[in-house]
């Protein structure tokens, strides 16, 4: 099982009884560093780790964790969007016998507090795609030609920006670009995908409740 990558928070958060985010105080000496160049902002949905995992031979779903179970709606979705004959063949035609995982939210009524204000029903979104063999994470485009290809949603890009245009932006309590929910924040990448000297990709959530 390959885990998706926990995001840090941009700032660091105060040791002290108000757990408050110290802005300002990076969390990650490349952040600081690379802070006014552009960045890539997703939308953040608020639901639960995804991952649809293609062996080369067959497809299964995995949690956030090993431990994780899929609500029964949402597997439901899951194996009528990749589990049948036509998705494996798809697979097959795009990656032959490579390994890949699809990482996205399941999101939706009674997943989280509020994710009926997305959808009535249990959706999949997509927002990144892994190679583990290659220790390789697609391209933007790439993710969203997938998405194409499977006829299923990919988060929306909200802005291109620096890290204090996106701050602003979440400050601003804006709505959800899906259904009537409020947004939960911001998920941003260097326009030009980079890892820091320890090899993690370098990647920050912006949460609303933050701020």
């Amino acid at each position: 099982m390959h885990e998706y990558p926990k995001i840090a928070s941009v700032f660091q958060r105060d040791t002290g009884g108000s757990r408050k985010l110290q802005e300002g105080n990076f969390q990650d000496e490349a952040v600081a560093f690379l802070q006014n160049l552009p960045w890539i902002c997703t939308e953040k949905i608020d639901g639960t780790n995804i991952g649809v995992v293609w062996d080369g031979h067959s497809v299964c779903f995995q949690g956030r964790t090993e431990r994780a179970n899929i609500p029964s709606v949402l597997l439901k979705y899951l194996m009528d969007t990749f589990g049948k004959s036509d998705a494996e063949e798809l697979f097959e035609q795009k990656f032959g016998e490579t390994q890949v995982i699809l990482f996205g939210e399941g999101y939706g009524a009674g997943i989280q507090k509020g994710g009926g204000n997305y959808r009535p029903d249990n959706s999949f979104i997509l927002f990144d795609v892994y190679l583990p063999d290659q220790d390789l994470w697609l391209k933007r485009d790439a993710v969203e030609d997938i998405a194409r290809a499977f006829s299923i949603d990919v988060v929306p890009v909200v802005l291109t920006g620096t890290i204090s245009e996106a701050v602003a932006y979440v400050k601003g309590k804006p709505k959800s670009t899906i259904g009537t929910a409020d947004m939960e924040g911001l998920v941003c990448r260097p326009a030009v995908d980079l890892r820091d000297r320890r090899g993690k990709r370098i990647t920050v959530k912006v949460k609303a409740k933050d701020f």
